[in-house]
């Protein structure tokens, strides 16, 4: 089964098998798995080590979950799924949302745009910008799940953390 996997079936297929992600991203996996479960955004993720934690945040609208790495690599897992209209592809939201990125986030530096195969298709974007007088690494998932349906996981971290050169050395 897979690690993040639609709560409905019949509505969403198997979402991702994010265990190679959270392999390549705890290879040294410590501890005892668990699982986090959104029902507003359908899906249930499956994590390989304790080191993952769900850190929930109160807002105006509503509530938002993100996951940290505890192993001092301070990595941040965002997961957001988006509704399109039919016909828009992964690649058409890494467009619009590179052009925002590259006139409002400072020192924006493009890394990498490319196709993704996994249980699901989508792709890969990746960038580096400052932030707070740091470097601050992003890679982007977008992921079909349907012709209505993208969700995109947000790895967030440093880019001397050695989470984020695996992630981005495995996919490349």
């Amino acid at each position: 089964e897979g690690i993040l996997h639609s709560l409905k079936p019949h509505k969403l297929t198997t979402f991702l098998t994010l265990f190679l992600f959270l392999v390549v991203l705890a290879p040294a996996a410590k501890g005892r798995s668990w699982s986090y479960t959104n029902d507003a955004m359908d899906f249930v993720i499956d994590f390989p080590s304790a080191e993952w934690r769900a850190v929930s945040e109160s807002g105006i609208a509503h509530a938002r979950t993100y996951f940290v790495n505890d192993d001092q690599t301070s990595v941040k897992l965002d997961i957001r799924r988006q509704l399109v209209d039919a016909g828009v592809s992964p690649a058409d939201l890494i467009e619009s949302q590179r052009g925002w990125d590259r006139v409002s986030l400072r020192g924006y530096i493009k890394t990498q745009t490319k196709p993704f195969e996994g249980q699901l298709s989508g792709s890969q974007y990746g960038y580096e910008y400052i932030s707070a007088g740091k470097l601050v690494t992003k890679l982007n998932y977008y992921l079909q799940a349907n012709t209505r349906t993208i969700y995109r996981l947000e790895f967030t971290g440093s880019q001397e953390a050695p989470l984020m050169r695996g992630v981005t050395e495995s996919m490349a």
